[in-house]
C-alpha cells in the first residue's frame, strides 16, 4: 500500500526545485497532485505530463500565492476538479537578499508577501475543506535562516521565522479537527537558486554542515512525505530542520 494512496495534495510553487521534487515524490506514493506556479508555462505543462505518467491525476494552475482573492479562487477550482484536499504543501517563496542599509521597502514587502502572506492565504482557503473532512496535513516551508538568522537576508529570515510562529499557532487551532500543521526548515539545498552562488560562498556553507554536503530537493521531499502521511499522525506544531547538522 502506498503511503498517500487516495489522497489529494496541493503543492504551491511546484514547477521547479524543491516544489517539483515534493510533487514527484508524493505522486510516486499514490497521491493525486494539484500544483500551482505564478504562470501556466512550459515548466508547468512538462510537470503535468511527468506526474500523470506515474498513473495519478495531476493538474497545474496559475496562481499568485501572495494574492488573497486569487488564492481563494484557485483553491475553489482545485476542489471542483479533485473533490477534496488532504495535504497542503506551502512551498512558494522568493529571495531578495541584501544588506539592511540598502534594502528597499519594496524588497521587504515583496518577500514578506510571497513567503509569509501566501501561507496565510492558502491555509485560510483550504481550512474549511479540511475542517469539513475532519482530517488534513499542512506543511509550511520555512528555512534554517528562519531559525538562526543570516546576514544580508533580514527580509527572508523574518518571513521564514514568521512561518514558524504561524505554524505553531495554527497547529493549536486546527488540532481539535485532526488537522496537523508542521514546518520544514531546509538548510543549504542544491538547487538552481543556490547553484548561482559564487564557489567560495558555497564552500563556506559546506564547512558549516556536519554531513559536508548540500542537501537535495529529494531530501526535503522525503521529510515532507513523512509529515504528510500517517507515519506522523501524532506530530503537529513542529519544525523539522533538514540541514545536515548545519551549525548556526
Amino acid at each position: 500500500m502506498k503511503l498517500l494512496q487516495g489522497k489529494t495534495a496541493v503543492v504551491t510553487g511546484a514547477a521547479r526545485g524543491i516544489g517539483k521534487a515534493i510533487a514527484m515524490r508524493f505522486a510516486s506514493e499514490g497521491a493525486d497532485i494539484a500544483f500551482t506556479d505564478l504562470a501556466y508555462d512550459e515548466n508547468v505543462q512538462k510537470l503535468e505530463k511527468e506526474l500523470s505518467s506515474l498513473g495519478i491525476k495531476a493538474k497545474g494552475y496559475a496562481s499568485n500565492a501572495a494574492n488573497f482573492a486569487d488564492t481563494q479562487e484557485v483553491v475553489n477550482k482545485i476542489v471542483a476538479d479533485f473533490g477534496r484536499i488532504d495535504i497542503l504543501i506551502n512551498n512558494a517563496g522568493i529571495t531578495r537578499d541584501g544588506a539592511l542599509k540598502r534594502m528597499t521597502e519594496e524588497q521587504w514587502d515583496l518577500v514578506i508577501n510571497v513567503n509569509l502572506k501566501s501561507i496565510f492565504n492558502f491555509i485560510k482557503a483550504v481550512q474549511p475543506v479540511m475542517w469539513k473532512q475532519a482530517n488534513g496535513s499542512i506543511v509550511n516551508m520555512s528555512s534554517i535562516v528562519g531559525v538562526n538568522g543570516n546576514a544580508n537576508q533580514a527580509n527572508y529570515s523574518a518571513s521564514k521565522a514568521g512561518i514558524i510562529g504561524f505554524t505553531k499557532s495554527v497547529a493549536q487551532e486546527l488540532g481539535p479537527r485532526n488537522i496537523r500543521v508542521n514546518a520544514v526548515a531546509p538548510g543549504f539545498i542544491v538547487t538552481e537558486m543556490t547553484g548561482a552562488l559564487p564557489e567560495e560562498i558555497r564552500n563556506e556553507w559546506m564547512q558549516k554542515i556536519a554531513l559536508r554536503r548540500g542537501g537535495t530537493p529529494e531530501d526535503v521531499a522525503n521529510v515532507c512525505l513523512y509529515l504528510s502521511s500517517e507515519l506522523s499522525s501524532y506530530v503537529t506544531g513542529q519544525v523539522l530542520q533538514v540541514c545536515g547538522g548545519m551549525k548556526g
